[in-house]
Parts: structure tokens; C-alpha cells; sequence
């Protein structure tokens, strides 16, 4: 009897470590776009939906091209 669930209990030592990677990257990320007012391309709000909302890459874009200098 193959489920849903089953297939999901075996990719499930493959999913978890995925899923706390980009719960911490997605969080890490929003804390660094609120403490820090400046960005080379748009606003707090716009940049804060981008690591929110696009899983795994928004935090990477943030990082490579909204992140602004000191």
C-alpha cells in the first residue's frame, strides 16, 4: 500500500534538513532586512516579500543584490 504519507515518511530524512536550511536562511534573512535600512535596489517592504515569499532564492537575491552598504 503506497500512500501519500508513506511517500512522505520515506523523503522524509531528505525533506526535514531542506526545510530547516530554508526556515533559518528565510528567517536569518528577514531579521537582516528590518535591522538594516540600506538597499541597492527597492524598499524594506518590497525586499521583505522577496525573502518571504520566494522560497530559497528570495533570501539568496536579498543577499547578492538588495543588500546594502554599512
Amino acid at each position: 500500500m503506497n500512500t501519500d504519507v508513506a511517500v512522505l515518511i520515506d523523503y522524509l530524512p531528505f525533506l526535514l534538513p531542506l526545510f530547516i536550511v530554508q526556515l533559518t536562511l528565510g528567517i536569518f534573512s528577514a531579521v537582516h532586512v528590518v535591522k538594516h535600512p540600506n538597499y541597492r535596489f527597492g524598499n524594506q517592504a518590497m525586499w521583505l516579500v522577496v525573502v518571504l515569499f520566494i522560497q530559497f532564492i528570495g533570501p539568496l537575491v536579498y543577499f547578492v543584490f538588495g543588500r546594502g552598504e554599512r
